[in-house]
């Protein structure tokens, strides 16, 4: 067993991001952290997510999402949205519309507008890597990190 496993993790830098999904007919939005860049042509992203969450079944359905990158300050946002127990997190947010018609979160720095181009295993994860099909700054300043959220996604339960 690896000690301290959950504190190692956390030196990998990256930022908290809320994504939102639609199926056409439904949307919803959830906080992820594990998201990176993968290709430049064509400009391909990657992020991880739990198959057995509600998010999960939307992006197989509607195969589109926006990944939308949240400022320093926003984490009683990431919170929010990375909760289960609200059912319409969406609600008291401020969203425009996208190509894809994935929701952007006006409050965030920047989105990234994607279609699924497929999904990979990963554990008890799945990989949905996307190509960007629009991309926007809509707001000045520093993005959330991952180490900034504490203990806020309880992931030490996780750790075997």
């Amino acid at each position: 067993m690896i000690k301290n496993i959950e504190a190692v993790f956390k030196y990998i830098t990256h930022g908290v991001y809320v994504i939102s999904v639609n199926n056409g007919e439904q949307k919803n939005v959830f906080t992820a952290a594990w998201v990176m860049q993968v290709s430049f042509d064509p400009p391909l992203v990657c992020f991880s997510i739990n198959p057995e969450h509600y998010s999960y079944q939307l992006l197989k359905q509607g195969g589109v999402c926006c990944i939308n990158v949240l400022d320093s300050g926003q984490l009683v946002t990431a919170d929010h949205f990375g909760r289960s127990d609200i059912k319409d997190k969406m609600k008291g947010y401020s969203w425009q519309e996208t190509v894809t018609k994935a929701p952007a979160l006006v409050d965030s720095l920047a989105y990234f507008d994607c279609r699924v181009d497929h999904f990979s295993d990963a554990g008890d994860h799945k990989l949905a890597v996307c190509k960007v099909i629009d991309a926007a700054i809509l707001n000045e300043g520093s993005p959330l990190l991952y180490n900034d959220t504490k203990k806020m996604d309880k992931s030490s339960a996780l750790y075997r």
